[in-house]
């Protein structure tokens, strides 16, 4: 039976959805993420962009976030509520403010709900993880999905699929040595639990072999509906192979999370791994110095961290090392 594994963790909090001991659906929410899709706040119109179309508001905490279509009857300077139907997307060089539209006129200020009571609404069972039981997450799999976001590289039975991220898509690239139209429709499959598992959403291609009939085409569409929950929007497969999804985008993606910050993502793995370390006594964590000076510029991370294993951390930079090669040790294993 499938199940929802969370962990609220040091930095971020982590859910996979669990058949069969492998994850099909997971989700990361970091501490820093910012506003929830699905909050309401107050903010006030503080730039007109596209007359008629779209603008810019300001909420209360000095957050800026993009809302259209311009709600009737306010001007700039006006107030009014909103929520945010897409948090901010960091992405190098500019990032993507929030989105916001105008809330409804019996909303109320509410913060939007956090990843806990998001997969709680699934109406599935949760298992909520401590450090102090078997590692279900990794039993699962999550080292090996962290590695296929970080990388963009998942094989399948038969072929092999290439995520790339781009500011105006994700795209998913099929390769592999079966017979082509069987490549087809095994490629748009395996790239539909890709999408799945990393929680993407947004404008999506898929890039699948160029396959001669409309009737292998049509079995490769029906690969990835028979995997991709609804909602969604797709397009047919084209006579050059590439199929287009789009699916609401509320926040990053796991890929999308992992390859733009790194440097972050491997902090927060390594201070997980410093809390299930076996042993006891003061625990060091060794890291390249970029992860280290992430942690050493989160006390808060440190604190808790020390609370929860009820011993000191020490912290210790080695140059050479690989980001993610950071590693936990306790002085008395």
């Amino acid at each position: 039976m499938a199940e929802w594994l969370y962990e609220a963790g040091i930095g971020e909090a982590r859910a996979a959805l669990v058949d069969n001991d492998i994850i099909i659906q997971a989700a990361i929410e970091a501490d820093d993420d910012g506003l929830r899709a699905g909050t309401i706040a107050p903010a006030r119109l503080t730039r007109i962009t596209a007359p008629g179309r779209r603008g810019i508001v300001t909420l209360d905490d000095g957050t800026e976030a993009m809302i259209e279509p311009l709600p009737r009857g306010v001007t700039e300077g006006g107030r009014l509520l909103v929520e945010i139907a897409r948090a901010a997307i960091a992405e190098p060089g500019r990032g993507k403010l929030a989105i916001a539209r105008a809330a409804a006129a019996d909303a109320v200020v509410a913060p939007g709900r956090d990843l806990r009571a998001r997969i709680a609404a699934d109406n599935v069972l949760v298992r909520e993880l401590t450090s102090f039981g078997p590692d279900r997450l990794e039993a699962a799999g999550w080292s090996e999905l962290i590695e296929e976001a970080s990388s963009g590289h998942a094989d399948f039975d038969g072929g092999a699929l290439r995520l790339s991220l781009t500011p105006a898509m994700t795209l998913i690239d099929v390769d592999g040595w079966l017979p082509i139209a069987d490549l087809a429709v095994a490629g748009a499959g395996a790239a539909a639990m890709m999408i799945r598992r990393h929680d993407i959403g947004g404008s999506i291609g898929i890039d699948l072999p160029t396959v001669e009939g409309k009737a292998a085409r049509l079995s490769a569409a029906e690969a990835v509906d028979a995997i991709l929950p609804q909602p969604f929007d797709r397009t047919a497969v084209n006579g050059f192979g590439f199929l287009q999804i789009v699916r609401r985008r509320a926040r990053l993606s796991i890929p999308e999370r992992l390859q733009q910050d790194p440097v972050g993502s491997a902090a927060r793995a390594l201070i997980r791994r410093a809390e299930r370390a076996q042993g006891i006594g003061p625990r060091t964590l060794t890291a390249a110095p970029a992860v280290i000076a992430a942690i050493e510029r989160r006390p808060d991370w440190i604190a808790e961290l020390e609370r929860r294993i009820g011993a000191p951390v020490r912290l210790r930079g080695e140059p050479g090392l690989a980001i993610s090669a950071g590693h936990a040790e306790a002085q008395n294993p």
